[in-house]
């Protein structure tokens, strides 16, 4: 497969690229929740993603939205917190936009993650600059989006896309967290980054990665 679309066996190993890639992590992410969370979400992460990885390793599939379906199934069965229910979101609603779809570029792709975000924001109810994975997102679908209208391929609109998504992550350190457990530290929760823009920014290096031959 080139780099223009994303099939289904691409999509299962996106998901253990976001495995692999989120247990490296792991530490990393509970260090920075430690901070202003639970220091709970690399392990959270990590459990939900290795039980994803699992359930679609042992599944057929006819086409890509079947895959993130399960993946967002299992992730709101698994990880604990907040991540758990917005990540799962995130998943089944870019699933919904690819159901049936055997493959995916850009243009699909960038709708589909639209969907996905929407999802989040509607369930968080955070938006940006209130110092969540929203601030990674963000950023990282308006690339997509810009990618596609200007024609780019699926491996370089993710680039764009990663390339925002980790400056979005650094904007946080920064922030003043409005919602989530951080909100609770007020003032105190300035100067620390996100965690969950941490593991958004991951997430996306993995589809990127997952598409390296």
């Amino acid at each position: 497969m080139d780099n223009g679309k994303l099939d289904v066996t691409k999509a299962i190993e996106t998901v253990k690229r976001i495995k692999d890639i989120v247990d490296v992590n792991k530490e990393y992410l509970t260090e920075l929740d430690s901070a202003i969370g639970d220091a709970d979400h690399g392990i959270n992460m990590s459990r939900g993603f290795a039980k994803a990885l699992e359930k679609v390793k042992s599944n057929e599939y006819n086409d890509i939205g079947s895959v993130f379906k399960d993946v967002a199934m299992t992730l709101m069965s698994t990880v604990g917190g907040a991540a758990g229910p917005l990540y799962g979101t995130f998943f089944m609603k870019a699933s919904m936009k690819l159901a049936g779809q055997k493959e995916a570029d850009l243009p699909l792709l960038a709708q589909a993650f639209r969907e996905g975000l929407q999802g989040v924001v509607s369930l968080g109810k955070a938006q940006l600059a209130d110092k969540t994975m929203v601030d990674a997102l963000t950023p990282a679908v308006e690339a997509l989006e810009s990618a596609a209208k200007d024609g780019l391929s699926l491996k370089q609109g993710l680039e764009k896309a990663l390339a925002m998504a980790e400056k979005g992550m650094k904007d946080t350190i920064p922030m003043v967290a409005r919602k989530g457990r951080a909100s609770y530290l007020g003032e105190r929760s300035a100067g620390h980054q996100d965690p969950g823009a941490t593991s958004s920014y991951l997430i996306l290096k993995a589809f990127c990665d997952a598409l390296e031959d």
